[in-house]
C-alpha cells in the first residue's frame, strides 16, 4: 500500500451524511437534482402505483369499488412503495459513493441513548400531530373531533383475513417508518439544503411533498380527504426536519415514529371507509 493511499489519522474524516461531505459531492457533480426531487415525488407515485394494482385486483373480483377497497390494504400494500424508495435510494447513494446504512448518520446506543431521545421527540411530536389532525377536522368539518366529522360517520365495517391483520401489525411499519425517514430526511433533506444552500428551502420543498405523501396512503379522490390528510401532519414534520437539521441523527427519529406508526397499524386493521 502506497503512502498516498493511507488516509491521514490526525484529520478524522466527517460521516458520509454531514453537511460538510454532502456539500462536497454537490461541488464535485455526484448529486444531482434529479436524486432527491425523483424520491420525494417518487414516493407518493409508489403508493399510487401500488394502490392501482391492488385495485385491478378487486376490479377483475367484480368488487363494486374496488377503488376503495383497494385502499383498505395500504399497511399491506404500502411496503411495495419502501421497496421502489430503497431501490433508488441504493442507486443515487451507490452513484454518491456512500451507502445506505450512511443516511442514518451516527448512533449512540451506549445507555439507550438513542432509545430515550426517541422517546422524547415521541413526546414533543405526538400533541404537535394531534393538535394538527383537529385543526384538519375544524378547517374541513367545522368539528374538533374527528368521530363526528360526516365523512366519517355511518361507514360500514371492514372485515380483513387473519394474515393481513398479522402483517399489518407485525410487519408493515417495521419497514415502513425507517424508509421514509431515510427518504425525506436521511436522502432528500439534507441534500436539497445543500443544492438551494438554504434550509427554510429544502425544509418547504420536503415538507410539502412529505405531507402530500400522507394524501396517498390510501388515496381516496375526495376534497376533505385530501386537504385534512395534508395538513394534519404538517406540524409533526415540521418538528421532526427541524430535530434531524439539529441531530443529523436518524435513529431516535425512527424510535420516535415507531408507536406512531403502530397506532396507525392498528387503526388501518379495524379501519372505517365511508362509502
Amino acid at each position: 500500500m502506497s503512502a498516498s493511499s493511507i488516509p491521514p489519522a490526525a484529520t478524522p474524516a466527517p460521516y458520509a451524511n454531514s453537511p460538510s461531505a454532502i456539500q462536497e459531492r454537490v461541488s464535485a457533480g455526484r448529486i444531482p437534482w434529479a436524486g432527491p426531487l425523483l424520491l420525494i415525488v417518487g414516493r407518493s407515485a409508489f403508493l399510487v402505483v401500488a394502490q392501482t394494482l391492488v385495485a385491478l385486483l378487486f376490479l377483475v373480483r367484480r368488487d363494486p369499488a374496488p377503488w376503495e377497497a383497494a385502499g383498505q390494504w395500504w399497511t399491506v400494500y404500502g411496503n411495495l412503495a419502501d421497496l421502489g424508495c430503497l431501490w433508488l435510494l441504493w442507486k443515487f447513494t451507490r452513484t454518491e459513493g456512500v451507502t445506505l446504512r450512511s443516511l442514518l448518520g451516527p448512533t449512540r446506543w451506549r445507555r439507550g441513548h438513542d432509545l430515550w431521545l426517541g422517546l422524547g421527540i415521541l413526546l414533543v411530536t405526538f400533541p404537535l400531530i394531534a393538535m394538527g389532525g383537529m385543526f384538519a377536522n375544524w378547517l374541513v368539518y367545522g368539528t374538533f373531533v374527528a368521530s363526528t366529522a360526516p365523512a366519517i360517520r355511518g361507514a360500514a365495517p371492514h372485515v380483513f383475513p387473519l394474515w393481513r391483520t398479522i402483517y399489518s401489525i407485525g410487519v408493515w411499519w417495521i419497514i415502513w417508518t425507517p424508509t421514509e425517514q431515510l427518504t425525506y430526511q436521511g436522502y432528500a433533506l439534507p441534500r436539497l439544503q445543500a443544492l438551494t444552500g438554504r434550509a427554510w428551502v429544502a425544509v418547504a420543498i420536503v415538507g410539502f411533498f412529505w405531507s402530500l405523501q400522507h394524501i396517498f396512503h390510501p388515496f381516496i379522490p375526495r376534497w376533505s380527504h385530501v386537504v385534512t390528510r395534508f395538513v394534519m401532519v404538517v406540524p409533526g414534520l415540521l418538528a421532526m426536519m427541524l430535530i434531524y437539521l439539529r441531530t443529523r441523527r436518524l435513529a431516535p427519529l425512527i424510535i420516535a415514529q415507531w408507536p406512531m406508526d403502530i397506532m396507525v397499524s392498528f387503526m388501518a386493521t379495524t379501519s372505517f371507509l365511508s362509502r
